[in-house]
């Protein structure tokens, strides 16, 4: 099959919207649409008209028509089957088929007519696939706003708790008649008066009003974390949110604000010699009528080591999971060693450890169908109504000693019914028009906050809200897998080393 255009088209023929696959000029593909009505034969039944050197594949919707214009030799049944995935594309977009709406919803309708047909050819795609490909979206990056909303939130505790130090340093250096360190001036020895002075240079709070600070609590109702993306005025939203909570902020040095108020936006990881990346991710999929039908879990533990003298260690691992994980060391790790004494080390003990690269030491799997192992369960419950459905949803965390952070649960909605009304709901949410999804957004879910409820109403079935989503991320691992000790070789002496522990979602469906 060789698709020449799709377009969609007035009565009329005249081209709303026209993606060519072939190299056309406008002129071209207008002439061939301003004739396309002229060509069907009125009053029968056909799917599709012919002139000699084109053939018109076309649909009726409504006042408009959709067409695929194709080469005569293109297989008839093929062109069926792409028009009717393009007809079934447009709904998607466009909430009325009107030549306005097709107008306003152009540019999505030829990126979606771009994943079904590349260079005159059918693409094996069908409508879910088409809408996952149009939206673009990334787990990946939805991971990586979650981590640095997380650290903005410990970078603001982290600056009150330097700003409560510096007060009581002042406060102290006044009854003894002293400067107080870091304060007064910028020049290198202000700087060098401390290290708690060293840890914020050019932005000080002022302290002539005293204020205790008090510690964050961990919020349960709507997220109040500082956005990402604000075009260079991070530095600007973060000082903003500390004024509207009461702290007085001044500038000595306005040049220099940016760089050095970007050093306390991203508390700095506290890496050894020694560092060990612990990684688990959780892929699971359950019914929405209860029952777990799969949960597979992947971990590994990433060693990396940045001075060759400590190259030659042994790990001490602690192993308290009680739910039957399957444990994997690297071919280069002794295993034997690891099986006795739940120690890491090289086979051969003369030999060292790569230096400057992360190296996978060991790895674990878990896959059960035992319900008791969800770490956070979902039930929701559409119940039809006179005006539409009302939606009940709920969550609560099973594995009491996990947190979870920047926990997303996505439903989907019916499209072209508006926004849902909302009734009750623990957190906040958002609601996305173009992707038809609301997100129940929860800045923190542990045993202190381990259940919640949302409740809203909304046109549609009961089957238009499956499958939900989760998404979270969590600093402790589920398989509760630790690195406790790093010892030499030689002597067994301590070795000081660093964790990362992260528990992330891969995929977490509820069908």
């Amino acid at each position: 099959m060789v698709l020449l255009a799709a377009a969609v088209c007035t009565k009329a023929g005249k081209a709303i919207v026209s993606r060519q696959f072939v190299e056309m000029t406008r002129t071209r593909i207008e002439g061939l649409l301003a004739a396309f009505p002229k060509l069907m034969n009125t009053g029968k039944q056909h799917t599709f008209v012919e002139t000699e050197s084109v053939r018109y594949v076309y649909q009726p919707m409504e006042k408009l028509y959709m067409v695929l214009i194709t080469t005569k030799n293109s297989n008839i049944l093929e062109d069926l089957e792409t028009l009717r995935l393009f007809s079934r594309v447009i709904p998607e977009y466009c909430r009325a088929l009107e030549e306005n709406e097709i107008s306003e919803h152009c540019f999505d309708l030829i990126f979606a007519f771009d994943e079904i047909v590349a260079l005159g050819y059918r693409e094996n795609v069908n409508l879910a696939q088409i809408r996952t490909f149009t939206e673009m979206d990334s787990h990946e990056e939805k991971v990586f706003r979650a981590v640095r909303e997380t650290q903005e939130r410990e970078a603001k505790a982290e600056m009150r708790r330097k700003a409560k130090e510096l007060q009581q340093a002042r406060r102290d250096a006044e009854r003894q008649g002293k400067k107080a360190p870091g304060f007064g001036g910028f020049g290198s020895s202000a700087v060098s008066g401390g290290g708690t002075a060293a840890m914020i240079t050019e932005t000080i709070i002022e302290t002539d009003k005293p204020k205790v600070a008090p510690a964050p609590a961990r919020p349960s109702g709507p997220s109040k974390a500082l956005k990402l993306g604000a075009k260079g005025k991070e530095v600007d939203n973060f000082v903003d949110k500390l004024k509207s909570e009461g702290e007085t902020i001044m500038s000595s040095n306005m040049g220099k604000r940016t760089s050095e108020a970007t050093k306390v936006h991203a508390p700095p990881i506290n890496m050894e010699s020694v560092h060990m990346k612990i990684e688990e991710k959780i892929t699971l999929t359950c019914g929405r009528d209860g029952g777990l039908q799969n949960m597979e879990l992947h971990g590994m533990i990433m060693l990396r080591i940045s001075d060759d003298k400590f190259g030659r260690i042994r790990l001490h691992v602690e192993n308290e999971d009680k739910k039957g994980v399957q444990l994997q060391t690297h071919p280069n790790v002794d295993k034997k060693l690891f099986t006795a004494e739940s120690l890491i080390g090289l086979k051969n003990p003369e030999k060292s450890f790569p230096v400057n690269s992360d190296v996978g030491v060991l790895k674990w799997r878990l896959q059960t169908t035992e319900e008791s192992f969800i770490p956070l369960t979902i039930n929701c419950w559409p119940s039809e109504s006179g005006h539409g459905c009302d939606v009940n949803i709920e969550y609560e965390l099973q594995e009491e000693n996990l947190e979870l952070s920047d926990v997303i649960i996505t439903i989907p909605l019916p499209s072209g019914v508006g926004a849902p009304v909302i009734g009750e709901i623990d957190g906040e949410y958002r609601h996305d028009s173009r992707r038809n999804t609301l997100e129940w957004c929860l800045p923190v879910i542990d045993a202190k906050n381990k259940s919640g409820s949302l409740e809203f109403s909304i046109a549609g079935q009961p089957n238009d809200f499956f499958p939900v989503q989760v998404s979270f991320v969590s600093k402790r691992n589920y398989c509760n897998i630790q690195v406790t000790k790093v010892t030499q070789v030689d002597g067994n002496s301590p070795v000081r080393f660093s964790t990362e522990t992260t528990f992330l979602v891969d995929k977490y469906e509820i069908l």
